[in-house]
């Protein structure tokens, strides 16, 4: 059964950085569909970026965090990646990787079928 832990989150200041990491076990991360979502309070879980299984990995992102954040991953130490560049105030969320059996893996959280823990950003103004 494939677990996924996220890290990497923390407080920063507009117009910073950070990289999220999901270290995956039980399961490749290469092998299928991969996305990242976020949850403000009160709010749903939102898309936010996705890769899909395979070689090439296309990419895909949600409007807002276009230019700005790049997903990626690693199969050599089977962790997914989020760069998150020129972080606004508006980016502070709860930061979810998930794996979807969709080898493309899209804007649907639906389509996920599992989850990490979440991992808090904070971006202060």
């Amino acid at each position: 059964q494939v677990q996924l832990v996220e890290s990497g989150g923390g407080l920063v200041q507009a117009g910073g950085s950070l990289r999220l990491s999901c270290a995956a076990s039980g399961g490749s991360v290469g092998t299928y569909g991969m996305g990242w979502f976020r949850q403000m309070p009160g709010k749903e879980r939102d898309f936010v970026a996705a890769i899909s299984r395979g070689g090439i990995g296309i990419t895909d992102y949600a409007e807002p965090v276009k230019a700005r954040f790049t997903v990626s991953r690693d199969t050599t130490k089977n962790t997914l990646y989020l760069q998150m560049n020129s972080l606004k105030p508006e980016d502070t969320a709860v930061y979810y990787c998930a794996r979807t059996s969709n080898p493309y893996g899209g804007r649907l959280a639906s389509a996920y079928d599992t989850w990490g823990q979440g991992t808090q950003v904070t971006v202060s103004s």
